[in-house]
């Protein structure tokens, strides 16, 4: 049995350098809501999208703060529904870039886990502390 993303045709969105809506040198989620016509002329059915949550950006994205909130930069939540809204209704997919094997450093579960010895986010991460400890590195 053949399941749709086997035959899907997907399109790489790096939203920041796609296409800018509001004038400010950084493309988002409207930019790209603008390009869903050029997004059918190519013949795709599903774009997978690179990172949009919250993130202090050292990584391009990929160094999630917060993954609850689209980051302002890209624009907001109603952003999104109405971007995926109006992708839905251009038969494209969409599929989002979800980054779970590591978070920024500014994440409260990070930042709880590098403060708090004791904290239920510390078996998520490798931190390392000195003797009095206090937070050294994570590796």
């Amino acid at each position: 049995m053949s399941t749709w993303y086997d035959q899907a045709i997907i399109y790489q969105i790096y939203p920041k350098s796609f296409q800018d809506s509001d004038g400010d040198g950084i493309g988002d989620l409207n930019g790209i809501r603008q390009r869903i016509p050029y997004l059918q002329d190519l013949g795709i059915n599903a774009v997978w999208l690179n990172p949009v949550f919250v993130s202090p950006q050292v990584d391009n994205g990929y160094d999630v703060a917060n993954y609850y909130a689209i980051d302002e930069r890209m624009g907001t939540m109603a952003d999104m529904q109405a971007l995926i809204h109006e992708l839905h209704e251009a038969g494209i997919r969409i599929i989002l870039d979800f980054v779970l094997n590591h978070t920024s450093d500014q994440h409260p579960w990070f930042q709880d886990a590098s403060r708090n010895v004791k904290s239920i986010y510390r078996l998520n991460f490798q931190v390392k502390c000195n003797d009095d400890n206090e937070f050294l590195i994570v590796v």
